[in-house]
């Protein structure tokens, strides 16, 4: 199971984190994403990290503000969101795709956690 915590309220401009915690020994051998789906719309993808660590995919609206990393010896990835904007509200999900292979899809990744919301709004 994947578990996010963070998230909240946040003035436009202002900054919030998330976390997301997986269980089990393998986590390294799992490449993870954060995916969100604003209100009245579907899921989409924001970003994903490969289980190296060493390749990123942002979606453009994010890039250069939002910025994903990840421990594995605490099986813990992160999202920190700097500069947000009104259009970032939504509900955000942790996902976990096993293997090395980055993906933008939904299909393609196994593990979801229940999601967390987020509000930026002044």
């Amino acid at each position: 199971p994947l578990v996010e915590s963070g998230g909240g309220l946040a003035q436009p401009g202002g900054s919030l984190s998330l976390s997301c915690v997986g269980s089990g020994r393998t986590f390294s051998s799992y490449s993870m994403g954060w995916f969100r789906q604003p209100p009245g719309k579907d899921r989409e993808f924001v970003v994903a990290i490969r289980s190296s660590g060493g390749y990123t995919d942002y979606v453009d609206s994010v890039k250069g503000r939002f910025t994903i990393s990840r421990d594995d010896a605490t099986t813990t990835v992160s999202l920190q969101m700097n500069s947000l904007k009104p259009e970032d509200t939504a509900v955000y999900y942790c996902a976990a795709r096993y293997g090395a292979t980055s993906s933008r899809r939904t299909v393609d990744f196994d593990s979801w956690g229940q999601g967390i919301p987020v509000t930026v709004s002044s």
